[in-house]
């Protein structure tokens, strides 16, 4: 594992608290466990992001690949789907618990697709400023080796899969990928489901651009539809239109707030999140947090 890849993985485990120390052993005993979802659709799940698994006769096609020291547990979760090579691997977005395996897989074979802003942000130093943390550049071998400016499409494994970029969403460079013939959305970092969100305005993203996301999104979905998180567990349509609803309604009485002169503090102590706590409240992201980064991202001009 290259040395920046290394820093990037201690620094984010150690966000979510695991000591750095540890930090690599902690990840080498997480267990990666598949779920299947529709069709060809499956979903991985160990430390970092949710990942999409279509696997049949053409091989295997990854959305995300979480940490690199995951990877050979990866793989092996892979096999037991079914045999056959890694081909593709396409990231929804820039961070490490969702590209840290890339150097790894593409030294494998895989081809890393992913949008332009991707790559060009894995190319260069980070910092992200809601968490104070630097992210030191990716090596070469983890950059995305194919890019795209709007969208893309696959063909393998009898299904149709398009990836198409949403702008300034959670990030501004992520890619939401519709299983067609499976009916399955992975929707990234746009969507972390039963919990809020992380919206990462030093990477342009915003709130404003989440919801253009999910309704462009939801225009893909019935009530058959499986629904991939970047993080969190599957759900469907229902629970993106109450995921959408909460950030509508949360985020326009802050603007409102935010209109008449009140400060964070003051917006704060409104509890403009209140119904929603008990349902969206409990992850990293505590209500307090969400509505400062909500205010922060709704005051920019």
């Amino acid at each position: 594992m290259g040395k920046n890849l290394c820093r990037l993985m201690v620094a984010a485990v150690a966000a979510a608290g695991v000591t750095p120390a540890t930090a690599q052993e902690a990840l080498e005993e997480v267990t990666v466990t598949a779920s299947p979802v529709a069709g060809c659709v499956w979903m991985l799940e160990g430390r970092g992001g949710n990942i999409g698994l279509c696997a049949g006769d053409d091989g295997a096609f990854l959305v995300d690949d979480q940490y690199a020291p995951l990877t050979p547990a990866i793989v092996e979760a892979v096999s037991g789907v079914r045999a056959g090579p890694i081909r593709f691997v396409l990231n929804t977005h820039w961070h490490g618990d969702h590209t840290g395996g890339n150097e790894n897989l593409g030294r494998a074979g895989a081809v890393i697709v992913a949008h332009d802003n991707v790559r060009e942000r894995m190319s260069t130093d980070q910092f992200m400023a809601f968490m104070e943390r630097e992210v030191p550049a990716s090596p070469a071998e983890a950059l995305p080796v194919v890019t795209f400016d709007s969208e893309v499409t696959f063909h393998l494994n009898d299904e149709t899969v398009r990836a198409f970029h949403v702008p300034a969403a959670h990030t501004d460079g992520d890619t939401i990928v519709h299983f067609e013939s499976a009916n399955v959305v992975h929707m990234g970092d746009v969507v972390f489901y039963g919990m809020y969100p992380f919206i990462d305005t030093g990477s342009g993203g915003s709130v404003r651009g989440v919801i253009a996301a999910l309704e462009r999104a939801l225009t893909l979905m019935d009530g058959q539809t499986r629904v991939i998180p970047g993080h969190g567990v599957i759900t469907d349509r229902a629970g993106i239109l109450a995921y959408r609803d909460m950030l509508q309604t949360v985020s326009a009485r802050i603007g409102s707030m935010i209109a008449d002169g009140k400060s964070l503090e003051a917006v704060q102590a409104a509890g403009p999140t209140a119904e929603y706590d008990a349902r969206w409240g409990g992850g990293f992201i505590k209500p307090d947090r969400f509505v400062a980064m909500l205010y922060e991202d709704l005051s920019r001009p």
